[in-house]
């Protein structure tokens, strides 16, 4: 892989962002320029290669979920994380009320906002700065800090999630303060990072939990696992399938534009191209993300075949 592939890579994807729409149910995101689009790989090995809007801030959105999970399986560990979440994909959308129906015990994943939500809620006695200096050293990146504007937007369009928490609190899967919660919740997806941020993120998980540069192990190895697992079966919202499909690598989007993707054993990339699909995935994104995984047989059915 090299910096030609990239480029190549985002010229096959851009077409698409004219065919999405960047997330205007929430005002501030409605903003952005939705034709923008980046890529940063970082490798195991120590190799960095980008190109486009790689350096551009936006906000991580659910791929927050990502580092609430690790971070509460590291603190809290699996017994209690799946108390409150099941492990299991859906086919509905990430914020559906039916996640959490009286027919359903607990939400179906810890990706959806319904499991998100519930897992933030085991993250509250650590509370803001420490989840931010976490987030900050899962991704390599000192200069990550919330986007006031866009926390302050999401705040104010949180009725759906304000009804998640306390339907959440009725079933007795969230005992701490409903507003705590909830504003935790969405402070940390109001984070700003980068495509370099994300990518460093998913280097981490993709050598097992330790720090290239240093040796040290950040994370657990079961920690990393089941982290991956629910990346590649639940990481694109009810879009996970077909993308698994396509790209084949442990993922997970969020409706800021950007991707987290993870290549087990070799490198982490992080995408960022905000036009959308209507399951809230990035358009041109996804497609720069296949275009890679086709060229460079990185697919993980490929891989295990080799």
């Amino acid at each position: 892989m090299d910096e030609v592939l990239l480029k190549q890579a985002l010229e096959f994807g851009q077409p698409y962002a004219q065919k999405g729409k960047v997330a205007s149910y929430i005002p501030e995101l409605g903003k952005v320029d939705g034709q923008e689009l980046g890529i940063c790989v970082k490798t195991i090995a120590g190799e960095t290669l980008h190109s486009g809007f790689w350096k551009q801030r936006f906000t991580i959105q659910s791929i927050s979920k990502v580092i609430n999970l690790v971070v509460a399986l590291e603190y809290q560990g699996f017994e209690a994380v799946f108390r409150r979440t099941k492990m299991e994909p859906t086919g509905s959308s990430f914020n559906a009320m039916s996640h959490l129906s009286d027919s359903e015990a607990i939400p179906f994943n810890p990706f959806v906002n319904a499991g998100a939500i519930a897992i933030v809620g085991l993250l509250v006695p650590l509370g803001l700065e420490q989840m931010l200096s976490a987030v900050q050293g899962l991704c390599s990146d000192k200069y990550i800090t919330i986007n006031e504007d866009v926390f302050q937007s999401e705040w104010a369009n949180c009725a759906r999630n304000r009804s998640l928490v306390y339907l959440l609190q009725s079933k007795g899967l969230i005992t701490e303060a409903v507003d705590d919660t909830l504003r935790l919740y969405t402070q940390l997806c109001s984070l700003n990072v980068t495509a370099e941020s994300l990518s460093n993120l998913g280097r981490l998980l993709a050598n097992d939990g330790i720090q290239p540069e240093t040796g040290n192990r950040i994370l657990k190895e079961e920690v990393v696992r089941t982290t991956l697992t629910m990346m590649l079966t639940c990481g694109m919202y009810n879009g996970s399938g077909e993308f698994a499909v396509r790209v084949g690598l442990p993922s997970k989007s969020g409706v800021g534009g950007g991707i987290l993707s993870v290549v087990p054993g070799e490198m982490g990339i992080g995408v960022y191209g905000p036009s959308l699909d209507s399951k809230g995935n990035s358009m041109a994104g996804q497609r720069v993300l296949e275009y890679i995984s086709r060229t460079e047989k990185l697919h993980i059915l490929d891989r295990y075949a080799r």
